[in-house]
């Protein structure tokens, strides 16, 4: 008999989420989805529950995302759960957002996609060494969902945008530093730590008990933060790319930033060219609408990108064939049209998300 996917317990007065398919780095079912969020509907009404903790099995991922080679295969089956997994996904990022107790999501290891959907929204999102964030969606032509059009404006000096553009990843330190956690621990103290929130009252005061036994080190993104927002503060991406064109073709060994501008510069044209543009847009209109909104944009344009062509070509370039040679349709940033683009925010058919 197989092991759950997902488990629910108590330790003390914490309820407990466990993540349990670590042999798939926890990738979320539309079954995970859907057993959580009545797990968290159930522990906000009981009062002998003060707080939630969600934890993953395994040391390799807390997760990385939701099950997409089986989104996929849907879409090729035509089967219409598809996006019904996606709509009960950001009904319980919703949830999670608004949630009346605390929330801690324990994040060891790679947390991507969906996982952040499930982490970055809670009240409380500690992280340890062994964490890398990331938003890779642009490269496997889909786009930053589970609340990205939120948080991601939200982070400072536009690195939320330089993320989200070149599917970059964050370790402790500057996923601290750009507010995806709020405390850091060491990952040998997670066991002690969910012990004690279990037991104590004060939740702020057992968090930052353990954050001072940690050192997270310096962020890396802290030094550059200036340019980072010069150059991902642009209107548009082919300004963001000309200015990082221009901070490569310097290339000198006085300036440190020549390599890592012309890194974030391939990256960014290694992508889903609409998947690209469509996810500055998306960012764009979100640094300006609340939560809710956020994720009725995000309906809208999942609802449109799985009746598409890159997210298939994506995750059949990544994950099926393995080749990573996606052949993008249209090949080009300067090929994707500005209606093209836009059509991804029209309501879909069946109507918009309720939440």
């Amino acid at each position: 008999m197989s092991e759950p996917e997902i488990l629910f317990d108590r330790i003390g007065h914490a309820g407990v989420v466990t993540l349990n398919r670590p042999k798939a780095l926890n990738a979320l079912t539309h079954d995970m989805v859907l057993r959580m969020a009545e797990a968290l509907a159930a522990w906000e009404s009981d009062a002998s529950v003060r707080l939630v903790l969600v934890r993953a099995a395994g040391e390799k991922a807390f997760c990385a995302g939701g099950d997409i080679r089986r989104v996929y295969d849907m879409g090729k089956a035509g089967d219409p759960a598809q996006r019904a997994f996606f709509a009960d996904e950001y009904r319980l990022n919703v949830r999670i957002k608004r949630y009346s107790k605390p929330y801690v999501a324990l994040v060891d290891g790679i947390v991507m996609g969906g996982g952040v959907g499930v982490s970055v929204h809670g009240s409380h999102r500690v992280g340890t060494e062994r964490t890398t964030f990331a938003m890779p969606e642009t490269g496997i032509g889909f786009f930053p969902d589970v609340g990205g059009s939120y948080f991601l404006p939200r982070m400072p000096d536009q690195t939320g945008m330089m993320a989200a553009l070149s599917a970059g990843r964050l370790k402790q330190a500057d996923a601290l530093w750009t507010g995806i956690l709020t405390h850091a621990v060491a990952s040998a103290d997670l066991d002690a730590l969910t012990q004690a929130l279990g037991e104590e009252v004060d939740v702020d005061a057992v968090l930052a008990r353990f954050a001072a036994r940690h050192d997270a080190g310096t962020p890396s993104l802290a030094a550059r933060a200036p340019r980072i927002a010069e150059l991902f503060g642009k209107p548009s991406v082919a300004e963001i790319l000309s200015a990082l064109d221009a901070v490569a073709g310097k290339a000198s060994d006085a300036d440190a930033d020549a390599e890592w501008a012309g890194g974030l510069a391939a990256a960014i044209r290694s992508k889903s060219p609409t998947s690209v543009l469509l996810s500055f847009a998306q960012l764009r209109r979100g640094g300006e609408a609340d939560f809710e909104a956020c994720m009725r944009l995000e309906y809208r344009i999942v609802s449109h990108i799985l009746q598409g062509h890159d997210f298939y070509e994506g995750v059949r370039a990544l994950i099926v064939d393995k080749d990573n040679a996606p052949h993008w349709s249209p090949a080009t940033l300067a090929d994707v049209s500005e209606d093209a683009v836009l059509a991804h925010f029209a309501p879909p058919e069946g109507g918009d998300l309720d939440v």
